[in-house]
């Protein structure tokens, strides 16, 4: 499993997607989360700005990842 990696309390699932290197663009994200094809922890998200915090699973197109806190 991947993990990305925040210094602050959370990242909005948008941003995530991209820094996880799921989608290409903000405007990608907002689709793939749109058409509810991404997961939060094993629910299914319609929020580009669903914050994400440390401990968080994400899961889009058979990846998941993980959102972690800077050492």
């Amino acid at each position: 499993m991947q993990e990305i990696y925040i210094k602050d309390e959370y990242i909005r699932l948008g941003q995530a997607l991209k820094l996880a290197g799921l989608t290409g663009s903000g405007t990608d994200a907002k689709f793939v989360i749109k058409e509810g094809l991404v997961k939060v922890n094993g629910e299914t998200a319609y929020e580009r700005g669903k914050k994400c915090r440390k401990g968080d699973i994400i899961e889009y197109d058979g990846e998941k990842v993980m959102v972690n806190n800077v050492h």
